[in-house]
């Protein structure tokens, strides 16, 4: 009995800190990942996690929850005519100010449909509030129009509409919701940091310039060495490394899919893992869209990284994708399935995870020689489900 106590006493205390309790962790590196010409802005961060008790293991997420534009806030503020110090409580009842309210706490940069049915009670009868009724009473026309839109849009559209007192406004606004990262380091490698790999969202909509909550915040408005990000660990259930480190892995993660494979490459070879690295990776232009290309090209010489297959898909006059270097690779890529490896995925679900999984099916028919339901069969179920040997972080 004394030696359990011991051994739990031994143990290290969890953290404090949740997705209910987050961390304020402060920026210690910010680098651009892609060159000048890219149509993309991929960045690397480093978060200090420094006196926070949080840990990790590759493959979980860090949840940030992501903060407004000072320059949006203040415009919903003039359009609305209210005072910005003027106070309110916050999600949680703690009282704040407006102003700080609509920062840290509230979503406005995309628009939601309870706003919607709330401007329609606040505006007088008229042209303005016979358009909103329209909206409001057609769900898939009203999904269409608060989908591109931010509440500077719909403020401006609808400025008949009058709020009673700026908590009569936050009361139909979503708290923030936090935006979950796939870290891409390993903890031991980098003690006390989350590195995090993480493409920019910038787009324009209605003659107007936007971005992404969390990604917009960590670009433009998180101050270097400020404790002013609210961060929590997001462990995974399955998406883990193999316990036995003589077991190949074959990862594909094209554009930011590529964060947990950095951390995984970077635990193996810290664990001295027998087994074989094998990286799929994909972007644009390998010119400007290589992320972290010479990290992965020195493990590569080095023999950490045992295959290095990657899909420049805008380098020549046909697209060229991850699942295309699958079935140029067909036979090598079976063999070490049939030998126990694993296969992991991690990036889009839409279309790039569809893809890879087909190629996947396609590959299983072709050097298996397995029929079109075996091998669906052999992928979805034998694979996924009961050796857990693909596993996919998708989204």
């Amino acid at each position: 009995m004394d030696e359990t106590i011991a051994a739990l006493a031994a143990l290290p205390a969890a953290s404090p800190y949740s997705r209910k309790n987050p961390f304020l962790a402060e920026l210690t590196r910010h680098d651009r990942l892609t060159k000048p010409g890219s149509q993309k802005d991929t960045r690397h961060f480093v978060v200090n996690l420094a006196g926070s008790g949080l840990s990790y293991t590759p493959g979980d997420s860090l949840g940030v929850f992501g903060r407004n534009s000072p320059e949006l806030v203040d415009e919903v503020i003039a359009l609305l005519g209210f005072e910005p110090d003027a106070a309110v409580s916050d999600p949680k009842g703690q009282p704040t100010t407006f102003r700080q309210a609509l920062l840290q706490d509230y979503t406005i940069n995309r628009a939601n449909r309870k706003m919607m049915a709330a401007l329609a009670e606040r505006i007088p009868q008229g042209e303005q509030r016979n358009r909103l009724m329209e909206l409001v009473d057609n769900g898939d026309i009203l999904s269409e129009y608060v989908d591109t839109r931010d509440y500077v849009d719909i403020l401006k559209e609808f400025d008949e509409a009058r709020f009673q007192s700026p908590g009569a406004f936050l009361s139909q606004l979503s708290p923030v919701v936090p935006r979950l990262y796939s870290i891409a380091s390993s903890l031991q490698v980098h003690p006390g940091e989350a590195h995090l790999c993480i493409t920019v969202v910038r787009y324009q909509t209605h003659g107007r310039a936007k971005k992404g909550l969390a990604s917009g915040f960590f670009a433009d408005h998180s101050d270097m060495f400020v404790k002013n990000i609210p961060v929590y660990v997001q462990e995974s259930r399955s998406f883990r490394l193999p316990k036995d480190g003589a077991t190949d892995i074959i990862m594909c993660g094209p554009g930011v899919g590529l964060a947990p494979f950095r951390a995984f490459i970077e635990q193996r070879i810290l664990d001295g893992a027998t087994g074989r690295n094998w990286l799929l990776f994909g972007e644009q232009h390998q010119a400007t869209d290589f992320l972290y290309g010479d990290e992965l090209m020195g493990y590569h010489r080095k023999g950490k990284l045992h295959r290095l297959d990657l899909a420049f898909s805008r380098d020549q006059s046909y697209r060229i994708y991850v699942q295309h270097r699958m079935m140029e690779a067909a036979k090598e890529l079976w063999l070490w399935l049939e030998r126990g490896a694993y296969f992991y995925v991690c990036g889009d679900a839409r279309h790039m995870a569809k893809d890879v999984h087909q190629a996947l099916i396609d590959i299983a028919q072709k050097e298996g020689g397995l029929s079109a339901e075996a091998a669906a069969e052999y992928v979805s179920v034998t694979l996924m489900k009961t050796e857990k040997r693909y596993l996919r972080d998708v989204y």
